[in-house]
């Protein structure tokens, strides 16, 4: 009876707490991986969840701020729970190391990366925090965004997390393009009508906001706050109106940019001539510093 109990329990999904039959290996419901469950400890695992617009860098961001966990950057100490866990910082590793990015992360959450971690920061009285980070697809956040409870794995995901990195294209902010702005104002506006019940209650859940490739704008590691306000203006009078625990960030990840074309193709393949990471760690600390 006890291992029954058991065998039940161990099936029931982590994201959307849905029961799954013995013997499967990814939820029915969300298609979110049961291995979760199995690494899950006594602890309740905290979601940080990444998100952010297609193209703007969540896989290399995730993949690298998982490597430097694993090689004790900034005093961190990080166990993986299951090899399923370091699929996605070897794929971003050794793409990179070709001078290659990594491939598009596919829209069909069952093709995802999971990452399970037990992270701490090593000090006299360490505090061990589980945590869940997904590698999501930004198409299929995009298509939540304009059709709630499409991706149901996203809706629980972002429903059940303790915080968020939220990624922002500086390079494309920064040449005065629109699009990052309409979509992080598009998330935020998702994420207060699913936590703010009431028109006064704002959103409580720490939020990180990220400018990846802030390289091309340097002024945006001297003060990513500004650099928002005046290349993001109507996420950031949202972020003022809705929001009680936030943080502004800037992050880098490739020192220099080349691009190729072959004789059969008009297109030009941009080629990440090596990394040089920077504001990677920071965001994270921050966040656990929340939970």
């Amino acid at each position: 009876m006890a291992t029954e109990l058991l065998e039940a329990a161990a099936l029931t999904c982590l994201i959307c707490d849905t029961p799954n039959r013995t013997g499967a290996s990814i939820c029915e419901s969300c298609s979110a991986p049961l291995s979760l469950v199995l690494a899950a400890t006594d602890r309740e695992p905290r979601i940080v969840s990444v998100i952010g617009d297609s193209n703007v860098g969540k896989t290399v961001f995730l993949g690298f701020l998982l490597d430097m966990l694993a090689q004790r950057a900034n005093n961190f100490e990080a166990i993986p729970k299951g090899a399923y866990s370091l699929d996605l910082p070897q794929t971003v590793i050794s793409h990179m190391a070709y001078r290659m990015f990594p491939p598009k992360t596919p829209m069909e959450s069952h093709h995802w990366n999971w990452a399970y971690y037990q992270v701490t920061k090593r000090s006299k009285h360490p505090k061990w925090v589980d945590l869940v980070m997904p590698d999501m697809a930004g198409e299929a956040i995009a298509a939540e965004l304009a059709s709630p409870s499409t991706f149901r794995v996203i809706e629980r995901l972002i429903h059940r997390s303790a915080g968020l990195l939220l990624l922002v294209d500086a390079a494309l902010a920064g040449n005065g393009s629109t699009q990052p702005d309409f979509f992080a104002l598009k998330m935020l506006s998702y994420i207060d009508a699913m936590f703010s019940s009431k028109r006064r209650q704002k959103i409580d859940m720490p939020i990180a906001v990220v400018l990846t490739k802030a390289d091309y704008f340097p002024e945006a590691f001297d003060n990513p706050e500004r650099f928002i306000g005046a290349n993001l203006s109507r996420f950031a009078h949202m972020c003022a109106s809705r929001c009680n625990n936030l943080a502004f960030f800037a992050s880098s990840v490739v020192g220099a940019l080349g691009y190729a074309t072959s004789e059969n193709e008009d297109t030009a393949t941009p080629i990440p001539l090596h990394t040089s990471l920077r504001g990677v760690m920071e965001p994270f600390e921050w966040m656990v510093a929340q939970l």
